[in-house]
């Protein structure tokens, strides 16, 4: 038999009537906030600083 290959559908563009998603990724011993939009924050040692820039993105929208 063969095997099928699947993949994530597309996301749809984000509109400025969408509401931004946030979460943070770590990279080594950084981490960084991104969201739906294609923002990314800066790289940051602490996580806590990172989950405050996350939170201020979305809250400058």
């Amino acid at each position: 038999m063969r095997e099928q290959e699947t993949s994530d559908p597309p996301t749809p563009p984000h509109s400025p009537h969408t509401p931004h998603s946030t979460s943070t990724v770590e990279r080594g011993s950084f981490a960084l906030a991104r969201c739906v939009c294609g923002w990314s924050g800066p790289a940051r040692r602490s996580r806590d600083r990172a989950r405050a820039d996350a939170a201020s993105h979305e809250a400058a929208d």
